[in-house]
């Protein structure tokens, strides 16, 4: 049994993939997306964003290095599934001289299932990456994000000169106070974040010493650690195929001596 942290479309789809692989998925959701704290900065963003003038794409992204920000935004940066499902819930479709950046595949993968063309999609799925990545650029990058993203984006961007528009648009919550508790216990948990390691620390300690801790990636399993959690798997990219696939690999390993594990 493999617990799976987050419920909706991305709990349905990581329980199918890990389905495919032989695994046999519980859907625990220890997080969910909650409206931003005060939507009025997420408001104005989005009026500025559908007040882009028309046609202003270039041809590569390097090309746009020079464009003015005549009313919009140049570029619209997105890190999470979560962040693309908000925005296209406020805005049908983006002006056609946007450009997209996401900060790893499966994001991309959001992006263009809402419809959106992405322009970059950065070799290796972190904000520092993406930051390094962008071209130089004149006009202003929206960045909408949850409530506890890092400052490494943001920052880095601005450090190179580039305005960004830094935009709370959903907050990351606990879906409860009462501890969880599996009979069996779960072979594997999969942590997906931060949130969902402390979420996990605060409802589901003490784990079964057998149960394998498989963060997502190295940022994450720092979390996990910070939280109190051992991590006993670390996919080697931030994708949810990954993760099942370490997790896969682990369970079919004889037992080393790991740690948290005796």
């Amino acid at each position: 049994m493999v617990l799976v942290p987050r419920g909706g479309a991305w709990g349905d789809r990581v329980a199918a993939a890990a389905r495919q692989r032989g695994l046999d998925p519980v859907v625990v959701p220890l997080i969910a997306t909650g409206p931003p704290t005060d939507a009025a900065a997420l408001d104005r963003a989005v009026r500025r964003l559908v007040a882009a003038v028309p046609d202003r794409r270039p041809s590569s992204p390097s090309a746009g290095a020079d464009r003015p920000d005549v009313a919009g935004y140049a570029w619209l940066v997105v890190t999470s599934a979560t962040a693309v499902t908000v925005l296209a819930g406020r805005v049908p479709s983006l002006p056609s001289g946007l450009l997209v950046a996401a900060v790893g595949e499966p994001t991309a993968r959001a992006a263009r299932a809402a419809g959106w063309s992405v322009d970059l999609v950065p070799r290796d799925a972190s904000a520092a990456a993406l930051v390094a990545a962008l071209p130089a650029t004149d006009g202003t990058v929206l960045f909408p994000r949850s409530e506890i993203a890092a400052p490494t984006l943001v920052d880095g961007l601005r450090a190179r000169g580039i305005a960004v528009d830094d935009v709370e648009a959903y907050r990351t919550v606990g879906t409860g106070d009462e501890p969880v508790a599996l009979d069996p216990a779960p072979d594997a948990v999969l942590v997906t974040s931060g949130s969902v390691a402390r979420e996990m620390a605060r409802r589901m300690t003490p784990l079964d010493p057998r149960t394998l801790v498989a963060c997502i990636g190295p940022g994450t399993a720092t979390d996990a650690r910070t939280a109190g959690l051992p991590v006993h798997v670390v996919a080697p990219s931030r994708s949810a195929d990954a993760l099942l696939d370490a997790v896969v690999e682990a369970l079919h390993q004889p037992a080393p001596d790991q740690e948290g594990h005796p």
